[in-house]
């Protein structure tokens, strides 16, 4: 018995000391009964689409040179115009893409699309409200059944410490030398909100003006010796792609800049609502059997859990709010319809505003708060941590919360959220209303 009270001891108080950043990760025992990551019941939209085809209330429709990617993108609700152009070898279909021809990277708000040209599969991450990122691929032949096959070796790169320890995205920028092959010797950045401008996009395509701020994308690099010496000038302000890659194979000519700085925001905004997910479930079940072991009240929480739970609420938060978030130096514009289909996607208050409106001019959103605190990941956030989120936003957006974690939001900022919310979110606590 006192092994096992130690056992428990250590599974609530060290994961307690890394809850605060949650960067660098251990990855989170996927297998634990408060989990079940693998045999769990899932409802994500990529899942719920393969029950409908069996049931024979929805098919995919092929086509020669694109296989099911435009039926699949329709069937799912995924826009054309998101599509973005990653040429870096960091798939693993990666004998198939180059700077000649690069995957192509459909998205949604739960759903994420990969096509390369002439590839056996197309990949597929659906975003499940309870269990993170779910990856699957769909067979490119030609078939009288389509089917998402489950895919758990993607887990080797996708449940990481470079997703903060559960099955999730990442946007990554590379040196990338003219095949393809990244030079990880120069190493690599996972690209985020949080992240300067400079040291985003290697290894992908990029479309769009964004004045005298420079990335990495467009361009390859030729030195082997010293692959981080790019001519950054050389990728900058492309309009077009003409002369770079031959777009005729896509189904858009364009790797948005607007929706490539979307994708970025909104992958690490997954990865946190699901260990936020994780990390409580876990703490929870933990704090539980430690209680029946001594006999305490099942309800009763020990510091550490309490640490555990709030303390990766807070991470959570801080992101959702943009507080880290690098300001631009210059206005960026995307050349694709992607800008305007995403904000009118809504949903708007009376006046008109929503979250999902640009600035572009010194942030990437107008209003700073995720549109995703609308998506069913958060909504299905355990009702004990959700709690918490919504009384420290309503302390942040009233004024009541002056500390220093959220010093970049204006008063005029705060304000502006605050009321976005109150027409448009559903499920608000009463004491919200005023």
């Amino acid at each position: 018995m006192r092994g096992f009270l130690l056992q428990l001891l250590c599974a609530a108080v060290l994961p307690a000391q890394t809850a605060v950043s949650l960067e660098g990760s251990f990855v989170l025992p996927l297998e634990d009964p408060s989990i079940q990551y693998e045999t769990a019941v899932l409802s994500d939209p990529a899942s719920l689409l393969q029950r409908r085809i069996d049931k024979g209330q929805a098919r995919l429709e092929y086509r020669d040179k694109h296989g099911y990617l435009i039926s699949l993108l329709r069937q799912l609700h995924v826009p054309v115009s998101s599509q973005v152009l990653v040429f870096s070898k960091t798939s693993f279909q990666l004998n198939r893409i180059s700077p000649q021809a690069p995957r192509a990277l459909y998205f949604s708000d739960d759903v994420y699309v990969g096509w390369v040209q002439d590839g056996d599969v197309m990949e597929v991450s659906s975003v499940d409200p309870h269990q993170g990122a779910i990856f699957y691929t769909v067979d490119q032949r030609n078939s009288a059944r389509t089917e998402f096959k489950r895919r758990e070796e993607c887990l080797q790169c996708h449940a990481s410490p470079k997703t903060l320890g559960v099955p999730g995205h990442l946007v990554r920028s590379v040196y990338a030398g003219p095949d393809g092959f990244p030079f990880f010797q120069a190493g690599s950045f996972n690209t985020d909100h949080r992240s300067p401008f400079k040291e985003r996009w290697g290894g992908w395509y990029v479309t769009g003006l964004h004045g005298p701020q420079r990335h990495m994308g467009n361009i390859v690099a030729t030195d082997r010796d010293h692959p981080d010496r790019l001519d950054l000038n050389a990728g900058a302000n492309l309009t077009s792609l003409k002369g770079k890659v031959d777009t005729e194979p896509y189904l858009s000519p364009h790797s948005d800049i607007v929706a490539l700085m979307v994708l970025e925001h909104q992958t690490r905004m997954h990865n946190l609502m699901t260990r936020v997910s994780y990390e409580t479930r876990l703490a929870l079940s933990q704090q539980e059997a430690m209680n029946r072991a001594l006999g305490r009240p099942l309800e009763e929480w020990s510091d550490s859990t309490r640490r555990r739970v709030y303390g990766s609420a807070e991470v959570l938060l801080k992101y959702l709010l943009f507080t880290d978030e690098a300001p631009l130096e210059a206005p960026v514009k995307g050349v694709s319809a992607f800008q305007a289909e995403f904000a009118q996607r809504g949903p708007s208050d009376r006046s008109g505003r929503s979250l999902r409106q640009f600035d572009l001019k010194t942030r990437l959103f107008r209003y700073p708060c995720s549109f995703l605190i609308y998506s069913a990941a958060f909504d299905a956030l355990p009702g004990t941590v959700k709690d918490y989120l919504y009384r420290r936003l309503w302390e942040i957006l009233s004024g009541k919360d002056q500390t220093a974690a959220y010093a970049t939001l204006s008063r005029g900022d705060r304000e502006a959220v605050l009321a976005v919310l109150l027409e448009t979110k559903q499920g608000l606590p009463a004491y919200w209303k005023p």
